[in-house]
């Protein structure tokens, strides 16, 4: 919503056709430009697909992500590291192979990978999440190294705390209650809004201007550890 408000056509891809179908819908009812596509980034003949079909791509945002379970190294299962793994890390590398050639050709591309301050202070019970954040870290890192003379911005932004409707009910396999207790007490968490500020005010720099790393948190959350919670 916000890169379309700042004038920009925005192609939605996810694999709920419907959820990117009505954020579309939203954007073209406020007079923007906006398709939507359904597509799962694991799946590489399929991103290849998509990217095949833009005639063209000036900023490419890497948001898919997700973390399953909050088991020890010790008790975790493979299948859902792999599985985090895969989306976080492979959807990236997939996507950003895909899209490259048409940010070059665009003169002044820009690539925003979405991580999380996983990706820089590990915990008890994340083990899979912060090994694949940590990993996407260091795909931004390397991209932003091999790309110095291209083109091509690459920005890092890496939230904190941040509260929407799925991403820690899917992280406790649908417990309701173990995902509320994650924001119990925090009077402010972010929202998917300010995440979204802040991508678009990377993007709306001068071409000039690359914002590598962006950390942010709520002002409750200090640290990855320490969190204000009210009684």
């Amino acid at each position: 919503m916000k890169l379309a408000d700042a004038g920009y056509r925005v192609a939605l891809a996810a694999r709920r056709a419907d959820r990117v179908e009505a954020v579309a819908d939203r954007i073209r009812q406020k007079g923007g430009q906006a398709d939507a596509y359904r597509l799962d980034v694991t799946d590489r003949p399929a991103v290849d697909k998509f990217a095949g079909s833009l005639e063209r791509c000036d900023v490419f945002i890497s948001n898919a992500g997700g973390a399953i379970g909050a088991d020890t190294v010790e008790d975790s299962a493979p299948s859902d590291w792999l599985t985090m793994y895969q989306v976080n890390v492979l959807g990236t590398l997939h996507m950003t192979q895909a899209l490259l050639p048409k940010l070059v050709t665009s003169g002044a591309g820009t690539i925003v990978v979405l991580s999380s301050t996983a990706g820089f202070v590990a915990y008890e019970g994340g083990g899979g999440y912060v090994a694949a954040k940590h990993a996407e870290h260091a795909i931004a890192a390397t991209l932003r190294l091999e790309l110095c003379g291209q083109p091509v911005r690459v920005i890092e932004i890496a939230p904190g705390m941040v509260k929407t409707d799925e991403f820690a009910l899917n992280r406790y396999r649908g417990d309701a209650d173990k995902a509320a207790a994650v924001y119990a007490g925090v009077a402010e968490p972010l929202t998917d809004e300010d995440v979204a500020d802040a991508i678009a005010w990377t993007v709306t720099r001068p071409a000039h201007v690359n914002i590598d790393l962006m950390v942010m948190r709520p002002l409750a959350q200090a640290a990855q550890h320490k969190v204000c919670r009210e009684s």
